[in-house]
C-alpha cells in the first residue's frame, strides 16, 4: 500500500483533532479515516457528509440501501464489509442486509426502488427519465429524497474511491 495509515500522533496536525474524534466515537481508528487523514480536508469533508446524510428523511434501513447499493455498485472491498456491519449496529434486519449483499428482491417495494434509483442516479450520472422519476415518487418519494441520494453518493465517492486508490485493509472490527 503506498498510503500511510496515519495515528493520531502521526497525522497531519489539521487532522489530528478528527482522528481523536473517530477513535472516540468508534473505540478504534478506522482505517478509511486513517488513510483519508493525508488530506485533512477530504478526512473532514468526508465525516461532515456521513453525518449530513444521517441527518437526512432517511430511516436506518434507507441509509443501509443507499450506502450499500453504492458500495456495491463501485465494489468496494473494504465499505460493503464495514456498512454490513454498521448496520448489524443500526438494528438493521438482516433480511435486508442480507438481499443488499446477494442482489435479491429487497422485503418491499419502496426500499427496491431506493435500490433501483440509487443505482440509476450512480450510473447513469444523475440524468434519470421520467419514468424512473414517477416510479420513484409513486412509492412516496420526492425531490429531497433524490437529493439526499447525490448527498449519499458523495459521500460514498469519496470512501469508494479512496479505498480503491489506497487498497486500504479491512479493520478487524469489520471482518
Amino acid at each position: 500500500m503506498s498510503f500511510t495509515l496515519h495515528t493520531p500522533q502521526t497525522a497531519p496536525q489539521a487532522a489530528q483533532d478528527e482522528l481523536k474524534n473517530s477513535v472516540e466515537s468508534f473505540g478504534w481508528l478506522p482505517n478509511l479515516h486513517a488513510v483519508l487523514a493525508e488530506a485533512p480536508p477530504v478526512l473532514t469533508a468526508y465525516k461532515n457528509l456521513h453525518g449530513l446524510f444521517q441527518q437526512s428523511s432517511f430511516d436506518v434501513e434507507e441509509l443501509t440501501v443507499v450506502w450499500q447499493s453504492i458500495n456495491l455498485e463501485n465494489e468496494c472491498h473494504y465499505c460493503v464489509p464495514a456498512h454490513t456491519t454498521i448496520a448489524g449496529m443500526m438494528a438493521v434486519d438482516s433480511a435486508l442486509i442480507n438481499a443488499l449483499l446477494e442482489d435479491k428482491a429487497l422485503p418491499t417495494e419502496k426500499l427496491e426502488v431506493l435500490k433501483t434509483t440509487t443505482q440509476a442516479i450512480l450510473n447513469q450520472r444523475g440524468d434519470l427519465d421520467d419514468d424512473q422519476i414517477a416510479r420513484f415518487k409513486a412509492v412516496g418519494y420526492g425531490n429531497q429524497q433524490l437529493l439526499e441520494i447525490i448527498l449519499g453518493i458523495a459521500q460514498k465517492t469519496i470512501s469508494n474511491y479512496t479505498n480503491k486508490l489506497a487498497n486500504t485493509p479491512l479493520d478487524d472490527q469489520f471482518q
